[in-house]
């Protein structure tokens, strides 16, 4: 077995920045043939410069992944362009406003479940077919030490993230017998330049504030990729429904 990904077709969601750029850039210095997916039409040409500069192959998609129209747009991309769809990333996501459930609207609920959930869930249903006919297939979700615990960020963040690696297992259980593997990351902070959009004085913000003292140091966006990108790797061929825990021993305390 070889952990490289020559001439495999790799889609990367929030890939224009943070963790999804330095997974998408990891991709491809092994190899890999990658649709880089971004809201930010900007970031995602900057991903795809930066992987073509360093001479390899990687073709930009924007949109909304929340919207059914836009996923199917982004596979069918992967499919033209690169032959099928060897693995999925589902790394976008969006924070909430770290609020107790008391304090959460109605907007800010559905918008950080649409994101950071359903949009995964579609994407994953409309890549599976691609996989299942080629009978192998690798998944992998950036969840995050928000789906371990309840006192890593507001409500709707923490239910999407428990929701997410709820989906990973079941995805898991469902399709091993079909040669396609599910894991997910849980990271800890990392230094994504994320700006969090806090309500000064809220009872939630306030009471998360005391247990952010166990999270130790951030990691680099390229933690979390190499963790990604073993994951999907033939080298890790029988780790299936795993959550790894990226987080410098955080969900350890």
């Amino acid at each position: 077995m070889t952990s490289g990904f020559d001439g495999r077709s790799v889609i990367v969601t929030g890939a224009g920045s943070g963790i999804g750029r330095a997974a998408a850039v990891a991709f491809a210095a092994q190899g890999a043939r990658v649709v880089v997916a971004d809201l930010n039409a900007e970031g995602a040409a900057e991903t795809v410069g930066t992987i073509t500069g360093a001479g390899g192959t990687a073709v930009a998609v924007t949109g909304d992944l929340s919207d059914q129209a836009v996923v199917d747009g982004l596979v069918a991309t992967a499919v033209e362009r690169f032959g099928g769809v060897d693995v999925l990333v589902n790394n976008a996501g969006i924070m909430d406003r770290m609020s107790a459930a008391g304090d959460t609207s109605d907007a800010e609920w559905e918008r950080v479940i649409r994101v950071n959930l359903t949009a995964p869930f579609l994407l994953t249903r409309a890549v599976l077919p691609h996989m299942l006919a080629a009978g192998r297939g690798a998944i992998v979700n950036t969840a995050s030490e928000a789906g371990l615990r309840g006192s890593a960020a507001g409500a709707a963040y923490t239910s999407s993230k428990h929701g997410l690696i709820g989906l990973t297992k079941s995805l898991a259980v469902m399709y091993r017998t079909q040669g396609i593997r599910t894991n997910a990351i849980a990271p800890g902070g990392t230094v994504t330049g994320i700006v969090l959009d806090l309500e000064e004085g809220a009872h939630g913000p306030a009471t998360l504030g005391g247990y952010f003292g166990n999270a130790g140091r951030a990691s680099e966006p390229e933690e979390q990729a190499a963790a990604i990108v073993f994951l999907a790797s033939d080298a890790a061929s029988n780790i299936n429904g795993a959550i790894l825990p990226v987080d410098n021993g955080w969900a350890a305390v």
